[in-house]
């Protein structure tokens, strides 16, 4: 019976231990859309990570599961020294739907052709402190150099005729970013005025967002966006006329967030519950 006892109490301490090490989060909603003049659409999101550590390395993976259990990534990251090894080992399926190729955004790691190629990689970076500032160089020859100094964070990567320099600062009360790629830069402005926070672009985008009776409304204003053809690292986006919304968002007892969002672009009005965990 003892040695019961005591090998009861190993497995319960070798569960524990390893429990410890696995951190569970996820994501779900309902949303309603009343499409404006169009027909109206109930649509669903729910989403799992599940991320195990040990040590100095992380796996992390991801799950789509609100329609069926779909694996959306698998990744392995470690360290050796200076040396850092992150391994992609799931191949994406995404395909150039009606939906995904018409949203300007920047496309994942083998989106985009058909047939889809094989994304999985494995990626190894050296990174150096030299002074204030870090240099880093990965398998793809790209080198990284980053730092702050005097309270502004600045990163330069080098890559064959695509070079990115990232700046940013807290100035005055004021979030400031830059961003050149390419020659071509993008910037943003955040601050608070009288509890109202305020962001401004370079697209010409506005967002106030501040409290009223219990509720978060947000009140947003979104700048023409011109037609853009897809490349190999963004989708493709159709002309877009200016346009604003407003979202009312309340924390319910329940746990759950519960926004009302207006949208002038088609006139419609969504309905959304959410919850993380």
């Amino acid at each position: 019976m003892k040695k019961l006892i005591a090998l009861f109490a190993v497995t319960t301490l070798a569960s524990t231990s390893a429990v410890a090490a696995i951190a569970l989060s996820g994501a779900a909603s309902v949303s309603y859309d009343d499409n404006g003049t169009a027909a109206s659409a109930t649509t669903y999101d729910a989403d799992i990570s599940i991320v195990g550590t040990n040590g100095g390395t992380t796996v992390t993976i991801g799950m789509d599961v609100d329609a069926g259990a779909t694996i959306t990534g698998v990744d392995m990251a470690s360290k050796i020294g200076p040396v850092t090894i992150a391994a992609d080992m799931h191949n994406a399926t995404e395909t150039t739907s009606a939906t995904e190729d018409n949203s300007g955004t920047r496309k994942a790691s083998g989106e985009g052709s058909k047939p889809n190629p094989d994304d999985t990689s494995v990626t190894i970076s050296l990174d150096v402190p030299v002074g204030d500032a870090t240099i880093g160089l990965d398998n793809s020859g790209n080198v990284t150099i980053g730092g702050t100094f005097a309270g502004v964070t600045i990163a330069h990567t080098l890559k064959n005729g695509d070079d990115t320099t990232t700046g940013s600062a807290a100035i005055a009360g004021m979030d400031i970013s830059v961003t050149n790629k390419a020659g071509t830069s993008t910037w943003s402005i955040g601050t608070t005025v009288s509890g109202v926070a305020l962001t401004l672009n370079s697209g010409n985008d506005i967002t106030a967002a501040f409290g009223l009776a219990g509720n978060k409304m947000t009140v947003s204003h979104f700048g023409a966006d011109a037609a853009v053809s897809m490349d190999a690292e963004v989708w493709s986006l159709a002309a877009v006329n200016a346009y604003s919304t407003v979202a009312i968002t309340r924390a319910l007892t329940s746990g759950a967030d519960l926004t009302a969002t207006y949208s002038s672009k088609d006139d419609s009005l969504t309905l959304k519950a959410a919850v993380t965990f």
